[in-house]
């Protein structure tokens, strides 16, 4: 297993939509073991789309509890049915030091998906699950949280994210 680095808005790789699993066999799982220890080297990460790490596929790993053992796989995952809606923060892997940003989701969602061995689920969940799983789609969609917010916040934190690669140049 492999720690592997987390790819950085604007990398192009982020804004492709990722393409469906169709084979389960050993090189898909060792990157799926890969993403999982990624993920929880990380702080304060709740989860990871397989683009964020540069691989294009349809794939995220999740698992915010506390200690880490409730890891959970989709694979080709898709909404299904939308309700209510909420508005809240999110922070993104992909956009370090951004802060976090209100962004409109579904209060409750039900997806479809296959887990990391093929087999098919489906999940019915809300709250912060159903937030990290909307989140996570976006990314398998080639979109990145800033995409959904207005166009001024989404110009001043692009400003922003110039200013730190500029400086990080210096």
């Amino acid at each position: 297993m492999a720690i592997l680095e987390i790819l950085q808005y604007p990398n192009p790789v982020l804004s492709k939509k990722t393409k469906e699993v169709t084979d389960f066999g050993d090189d898909f799982q060792k990157m799926v073991d890969d993403m999982f220890e990624t993920h929880y080297a990380q702080k304060d990460c709740a989860a990871l789309a397989a683009n964020q790490l540069g691989f294009p596929y349809r794939v995220t790993v999740i698992d915010f509890s506390e200690d880490k053992n409730q890891p959970l796989c989709l694979v080709n995952p898709y909404i299904i049915e939308k309700h209510g809606e909420t508005n809240t923060h999110e922070g993104c892997m992909s956009l370090l030091n951004m802060g976090y940003h209100r962004v409109v989701r579904a209060e409750r969602i039900k997806i479809q998906a296959l887990d990391r061995y093929g087999k098919p689920i489906t999940l019915e969940v809300d709250g912060f699950m159903a937030k990290c799983i909307q989140h996570e789609i976006d990314h398998l969609d080639g979109l990145v949280y800033i995409d959904r917010l207005g166009l001024v916040k989404r110009k001043l934190i692009l400003h922003k994210i110039t200013k730190a690669r500029k400086k990080n140049k210096s």
